[in-house]
Order: C-alpha cells, then sequence, then structure tokens
C-alpha cells in the first residue's frame, strides 16, 4: 500500500518530466490514438521504440488527462487496492478529467479490473505495455470487445527521414537497413544502446516475468537468432545447438518469450493444414535492422538478409497473417486477407543473371499456385516490369513499395 501523500509527489514529479520532455518525431501512429468512451486504446511494443513518446505526443492534443507511469521504481508498493487512492489524488489534484493515459501498466497485478472499472464510468483509457501475450491474457479475461490494440515499432523509413531531415533516396535508404529506427541509437550512434537494450528487455521482460534464472542460454538463443534472420529453424534443430536445454518444450516456451517481448517473429511455411504449419519449419526475423546488426554477427555486407527483414516488418506493421511458400521454388512472402492469399513478394537485393530465373520462377510458381495475376519482387533499387505466362511481375524499390 501507497501513502497519498506519496502518491501525490509522485504524480507530480512525473507531470514535471512530461512537460520537459520534447515531443520529438510525430509518429505516423499518432492519428490511430482517438480516446473513444467505452474502450481502452492498447499501445504494445518493444522497449525504447517509442510508446512513452507516443503518449505524450497524444496528451499534447488534451487540455485534461490523468496519467502514471508504472515504470517509476518508487510505485513498488502501489498494488491494485490503492487505486482508489490514485482516484482522490487525481482530482484533488488535477481536476475532473474523462482521459486516462497509463504507461507500462502490465507492470501491476490485476490492473485489467481498474481499467474495466473506468470504462465502466465512461472515462477514456489509453495505456502502453511491453508484454504482447501478457497484455492479451489480460485484456481478454475483463475487457473482451472493450479494447483496441495497436502495436508500435522503431521508426519506419519515413520517421527516420523527417528525423535526420533527409529525402528519399537509395543512399538513406541504404543508411536505414543499417541502422534502423531506434530513436536513441540514432541519436547516439552507439551499438552498446542496443546491446544494452537487449539484456534489458531479457532481464525485465522474460526472466524477471517469468522467474527463470539462466540468462545465459536465453541471451545465446536470442543472439543465435537474430544472427540467422529469414532462414529456416526448426524447435528440435534449435533443440540439438542449445543440448544443454534438457527438451523441445522447453525451447518452445523461451521461442514463446522472445516473441512476446517483440525481439524475434516467426513466419510458418503456408499450408492448408493447421497441423503442417505446426510441424513445418518456420522462418525467424527480428524487430529492427538496427538491434539485429548490433547483436549480432555476419551482418556487414548482407543487405540481402536485411532487406527482407525490412520487408517483412512493414507487412507484419499491416498484416497478421503472413506466410512463405515452398514448393518447387520459393517465395518469400505471401499475405492472407480473410480467406484468401491476396499477395506475392519476393524479395531480392539486386537481380542478375545468376539469379534472375529462381526468383522470378518462385514468385511465378505462389502466383499460379493462388491464381494471382500480378506479383512483386522488392530490390534495392531496380525498377521494372515483366510479363510471363499472361501474368504481370512488378519489380520496385522495397523503400517506394506502397504495404
Amino acid at each position: 500500500m501507497i501513502l497519498k501523500d506519496e502518491l501525490s509527489k509522485i504524480l507530480r514529479s512525473q507531470r514535471k518530466g512530461i512537460e520537459y520532455r520534447k515531443l520529438g518525431t510525430l509518429r505516423q501512429d499518432l492519428e490511430k490514438i482517438q480516446p473513444l468512451v467505452n474502450f481502452a486504446i492498447v499501445i504494445s511494443g518493444i522497449r525504447r521504440c517509442g510508446k512513452s513518446t507516443l503518449l505524450l505526443q497524444s496528451m499534447n492534443r488534451e487540455e485534461e488527462f490523468n496519467y502514471l507511469n508504472f515504470e517509476d521504481p518508487r510505485l513498488t508498493e502501489f498494488v491494485l487496492r490503492d487505486f482508489e487512492i490514485l482516484e482522490e489524488v487525481f482530482l484533488t489534484d488535477y481536476g475532473e478529467s474523462k482521459i486516462y493515459y497509463f504507461d507500462e501498466i502490465q507492470n501491476l497485478l490485476g490492473w485489467e479490473s481498474y481499467v474495466r472499472y473506468l470504462l465502466d464510468n465512461n472515462k477514456k483509457v489509453i495505456i502502453t505495455g511491453s508484454n504482447a501475450s501478457l497484455l492479451s491474457r489480460e485484456l481478454g479475461t475483463k475487457l473482451t470487445g472493450r479494447n483496441l490494440r495497436m502495436e508500435l515499432f522503431p521508426f519506419s523509413y519515413l520517421e527516420y527521414l523527417e528525423y535526420f531531415g533527409k529525402e528519399g533516396s537509395s543512399d538513406s535508404f541504404h543508411d536505414y537497413l543499417l541502422k534502423g529506427g531506434f530513436p536513441e541509437y540514432l541519436r547516439t550512434g552507439m551499438d552498446e544502446v542496443l546491446q544494452n537494450l537487449l539484456l534489458d528487455i531479457i532481464a525485465r521482460d522474460i526472466l524477471f516475468r517469468h522467474t527463470l534464472k539462466n540468462s545465459r542460454v536465453i541471451t545465446e538463443i536470442a543472439v543465435y537468432l537474430l544472427g540467422n534472420i529469414s532462414r529456416e529453424f526448426t524447435l528440435t534443430n534449435l533443440q540439438k545447438t542449445f543440448n544443454a536445454i534438457g527438451s523441445v518444450t522447453t525451447i518452445a516456451s523461451y521461442m514463446e518469450f522472445l516473441e512476446d517481448a517483440y525481439i524475434i517473429f516467426t513466419l510458418p511455411r503456408h499450408s492448408y493444414s493447421q497441423k503442417s504449419r505446426q510441424i513445418n519449419p518456420k522462418k525467424v526475423y527480428g524487430v529492427d535492422n538496427g538491434f539485429i546488426r548490433a547483436n549480432s554477427n555476419g551482418f556487414s555486407d548482407d543487405y540481402g538478409r536485411l532487406l527482407e527483414n525490412y520487408v517483412f516488418i512493414e507487412l507484419r506493421k499491416k498484416y497478421r497473417n503472413i506466410f512463405y511458400f515452398r514448393e518447387r521454388g520459393e517465395c518469400d512472402f505471401l499475405v492472407k486477407e480473410k480467406a484468401k492469399i491476396t499477395k506475392a513478394i519476393q524479395v531480392c537485393y539486386e537481380i542478375t543473371s545468376r539469379n534472375k530465373e529462381r526468383e522470378i520462377n518462385g514468385l511465378l510458381e505462389a502466383m499460379k499456385f493462388f491464381e494471382l495475376n500480378e506479383g512483386f519482387i522488392l530490390t534495392f533499387q531496380q525498377d521494372d516490369e515483366i510479363i510471363l505466362e499472361g501474368r504481370k511481375i512488378l519489380i520496385i524499390p522495397a523503400w517506394k513499395y506502397e504495404y
């Protein structure tokens, strides 16, 4: 339990802190935050990608609001029943408000009950969190049908351009492919920022939350996966690689933890059978190219895999059902909307005489399989159009493609 005077001091301190913070580069996702009565807006994403700044930008549009950041170490004694005290302090110190902002709310056990109470009393609530499944599970208990979800990623290429005041070009896109979009890294240029971020996420969002003790093993798995983006893996092969881990079930749990913390994403192979999708090899991708490069080896000149990772993240921002295709050939990405595959996309840094047949044939096979008349090959800077067997293949620089 926390004392009323202590809570009042913390709130004043946090308010003073956000008053002096700069709004930063306006995020493209800001327009998605339209506070609604009876609905909680839930923003999730990896740590340090800009969720708190996005809240600040949203708060800047409001005249009156209540705000509390649960990452504050002074709130370690705060428990669910203290929300009654919190309401008193909000009212006494800041007056009546219809809008509530809560940062990293998953740190508080039972938070969803309080959010439901606010919604039932016609309040507007915007919350952030760094753990995907934790938020999903708790939203499902008390807030089913009462929440609108959105995910925030590090800066997009367009936000990167705005941050540095640059124009879209092959040169600036090449720079972005290597640096990625974590704001703090872009400000400092220090790889240590992204290396420390990985360790911090593992410590706070995985080890602490799941009461694990072996930080070395899960860190090694994370680094290994980040070093193998765009490549296939199976849980069995991972278990053999890290033979200190006792079972495939343990590896599966670790993979789930890494995905929940937004460190990695996995891409299933397309199959109409749910069972086949579970047992087929998956591909792995990382949340940000700079984060990948700083925490793994071998990416100083592997622009092809960095480009493929960029395309995956851009697709992942918009679509939930994404697959890769493998039959005789391979197509990097299929997008499924409702019950139908609507897009087939191949990624190739540069089409040459050596790889042209393979890249085109893999894409064309997928287009025929799903009866698509149009497919795409996304490149670094090549731009062209090919008509084969009555089907159109558009070759487009990845940074110009409209995802």
